[in-house]
């Protein structure tokens, strides 16, 4: 038996044994496999499954995604971060809901052509809805392969890429594509984790290279990572008569598009009391004598690669910023992680 075909048929065998019985393997239905995978990229199973459950209750079918308002959407996404794979579910539902009369595409091609659908959750869907031979690589794969056969590549440049690529394919049982797909995705969150691999236990250890050479936690490896950018958020929360705000939707193309927020002030460093009132571009209706600040150190929100650096100042005014909105309303509206915990901690 050759070391792929020894490998392929090991890790199904494992993955028969292990595997966890999670909603959407219940059938290969593209729409909840594909419901699926926009989910859980860059998420865990034990966060996103309830997510999951909440869209296919919401919305059975994916006529009801695509004629449902793109607020709720983004409202019900809301705490799972990359709201970009909010829009583009949306917008993909719009379009088989149009123009494939609700039926996904069967094609490799074809899935890989939808917005939001990159060359992993394209073979996802085609291997295991399908039964065409496209083999997934995500981290896990990545992870597996990369230990297995200690491979010395940085994951994130072309070329490593490419031969990972190729390396999983040629893995990939064509028989049954989707079940060892699912099965090298099980083994790397479970077994072959990021962090402390349970390697004695391990169905490879005496075949892993990784193993032998006792650097299991030197794999897979990466260049230098980018550096994070810093940004300062003054978040003008005003407080209007008859408790009432207002929130701003986000519309440039920068994070958090199309979610709502209260007036924000970017700056260059941290404001402080004293120094807000000097900013050339503070609100007409912010006076700087009744402002006070809520949080006395900023709140640090971590994305992946930008450090947010947030203060919120709470501005009794009566001037109108814009629609006024009925405190009692804003949990109604989608917004960031960072201000739903403001939301929760002033308001409630």
């Amino acid at each position: 038996m050759s070391t792929n075909h020894h490998f392929s048929v090991e890790i199904q065998r494992w993955y028969a044994i292990h595997k966890r019985d999670l909603p959407w393997r219940q059938n290969n239905d593209p729409y909840r496999i594909w419901l699926s995978e926009i989910i859980l990229q860059q998420t865990r199973v034990v966060y996103g499954e309830s997510y999951f459950m909440l869209f296919v209750s919401t919305f059975p079918t994916i006529h009801e995604l695509a004629n449902a308002p793109e607020d709720q959407v983004l409202k019900m996404w809301q705490g799972l971060g990359y709201y970009s794979r909010a829009r583009n579910l949306h917008k993909t539902a719009k379009l088989i809901a149009n123009d494939f009369n609700g039926l996904f595409p069967k094609t490799y091609a074809e899935l890989l052509a939808l917005p939001g659908v990159g060359p992993y959750t394209a073979a996802a869907i085609s291997s295991i809805c399908f039964d065409l031979p496209h083999a997934v690589v995500d981290g896990n794969v990545y992870r597996v392969l990369a230990r297995y056969f200690g491979m010395e590549d940085p994951i994130d440049t072309g070329q490593a890429k490419r031969r990972y690529e190729i390396l999983a394919n040629e893995l990939l049982d064509t028989k049954q594509p989707g079940n060892y797909n699912q099965a090298i995705m099980e083994f790397g969150a479970l077994q072959c984790k990021p962090k402390s691999p349970s390697c004695h236990q391990c169905i490879f250890k005496d075949s892993c290279v990784a193993h032998e050479k006792n650097k299991v936690n030197n794999y897979p490896t990466k260049q230098a990572s980018k550096p994070v950018k810093k940004r300062y958020f003054n978040y003008l929360v005003p407080l209007l008569p008859n408790k009432h705000t207002a929130l701003i939707l986000r519309k440039e193309k920068d994070i958090w598009q199309h979610l709502y927020e209260f007036p924000l002030l970017e700056s260059n460093r941290p404001l402080t009391l004293e120094n807000i009132s000097k900013e050339s571009n503070l609100p007409e209706w912010v006076f700087a004598d009744d402002v006070s600040l809520f949080n006395s150190e900023p709140w640090v929100h971590q994305l992946t690669h930008q450090r947010i650096y947030a203060s919120f100042w709470i501005v009794p005014t009566d001037s109108i910023v814009s629609t006024p909105i009925s405190i009692s309303k804003l949990a109604d509206y989608p917004v960031s992680r960072l201000i739903e915990r403001f939301l929760h901690k002033f308001f409630d």
